[in-house]
């Protein structure tokens, strides 16, 4: 009998519904689900993906059903679905507790149509424990947060963790009293989504907050790297990055690996050998000793007087400046180089002088990178762009620093 792919708006659910649900597609007693946004307009967004419809030859496996297919982002174009194995999921579930130091109970603070949301309600299955869910509906409330962290620590016996994206970590940071005492009370914050930057985990550090950085996609059941090392059963490889250090497309293989996509059977970023899936990453990269350093999107690199430079790598210096609270390194086209590497960057307090502060990121960042990556500018602004999940909005960024540099020319990049 074929298999239909069910719409759920999990986040409208009762945590204790959500999870059997889930157990039953996890169980393959019950259709795949695919969560959507718990508002319809939203969810009728991913139409493309069938829902009603069953799944096609290549989808499923009775020896490991499919269980979910997740939506990866749509916002530069049509959704694609990715179709997660009840083996992947578990698979991901039990190497996450792993390396925290065992199971325990979650507080679902991210939107369960995701793949980070969603991934937190399989890990309370196979722990056996049931999630604090905080109510979305109205976006991300620190207040809410320290109430539900207050709940759930007052009916956990063990360890207790959380997965935020970097904007909520801001937020409940600059909250400060119990918002920042909440998060000090978690054995583990995973943050993940987009890259938190070195004086963000600073910050968190010295707040007491045990945060664990992830590295992953829907493809891969959400993060698969923490701290820059693969979980167990995970490969990571740099593909053409030659001798060690040097740079290369991420290619992330092992059990937590999806299936494909959902109706596109010959996806080329995914490919078999035997015993192992391995997905090709839209990333670059390279390995530091151990840990791998994500560098960014190959298609975020810029590319000025003919030398590539990778905005994350250029950020995470900058950040580490003085007078910087937080940056964003974008190319704008320019006739003389191609494109010009800018820095929009948050100042951390008051008045902050731009041709001084060029001068030291400039300086910083060609002592560490060499001079192609310096910033040819210096742009402050109040706030980042950023997408709805808390992602940099490089397109954004770069239009706005268009129009700044136009209305305003910068001072000498020297």
């Amino acid at each position: 009998m074929p298999r239909l792919l069910t719409p759920v708006a999990l986040g409208a659910l009762p945590p204790g519904r959500a999870l059997d649900l889930l157990q039953d597609a996890l169980d393959g007693r019950a259709d795949p689900l695919l969560p959507v946004p718990d508002d319809a307009a939203a969810a009728r967004r991913l139409s493309s993906l069938r829902p009603g419809t069953a799944l096609q030859a290549g989808e499923d496996d009775d020896a490991d059903p499919t269980a979910l297919v997740v939506a990866t982002s749509g916002s530069t174009g049509e959704p694609k679905g990715a179709l997660l194995p009840a083996n992947a999921l578990h698979a991901s579930a039990t190497a996450t507790h792993d390396r925290l130091g065992g199971p325990g109970t979650w507080l679902l603070a991210l939107a369960p149509h995701h793949v980070a949301g969603v991934q937190v309600l399989v890990r309370s299955l196979v722990a056996g424990t049931e999630p604090e869910a905080l109510d979305l509906t109205h976006g991300f409330d620190i207040d809410a947060f320290a109430a539900a962290t207050a709940s759930l620590r007052q009916r956990a016996a063990g360890r207790c963790y959380t997965a935020l994206v970097p904007t909520q970590l801001v937020r409940l940071l600059d909250a400060g009293g119990p918002a920042r005492e909440a998060l000090a009370t978690f054995d583990a914050v995973l943050i993940g989504g987009a890259a938190a930057s070195p004086s963000l985990l600073h910050r968190a550090g010295d707040a007491g907050v045990r945060v664990v950085t992830t590295y992953g996609m829907t493809e891969t059941c959400g993060g698969c790297v923490y701290d820059g090392v693969p979980l167990e059963g995970v490969q990571v490889d740099v593909a053409d990055g030659g001798h060690p250090g040097s740079v290369g497309r991420i290619r992330l293989g092992g059990p937590v690996v999806a299936r494909g996509y959902r109706l596109r059977p010959d996806a080329p970023q995914f490919e078999s050998s035997p015993g192992l899936r391995w997905f090709t990453t839209g990333d670059i990269g390279r390995f530091e000793g151990p840990r791998l350093t994500v560098l960014g999107r190959a298609d975020d690199v810029i590319v000025t007087g003919g030398e590539n430079v990778a905005p994350q790598a250029v950020e995470a210096i900058v950040s580490e400046v003085s007078g910087v609270a937080d940056c964003l390194v974008v190319g704008v086209p320019d006739e003389q180089w191609g494109q010009r590497v800018v820095a929009l960057i948050v100042a951390s307090s008051g008045p902050t002088d731009a041709p001084a502060l060029l001068v030291d990121v400039r300086q910083a960042v060609k002592g560490r990178l060499g001079a192609p990556s310096a910033p040819h500018d210096v742009l402050l602004v109040g706030a980042l762009p950023a997408t709805t999940l808390g992602k940099p909005d490089r397109r954004s960024a770069a239009r706005a620093a268009e129009q700044m540099l136009g209305r305003a020319p910068s001072p000498s990049s020297g």
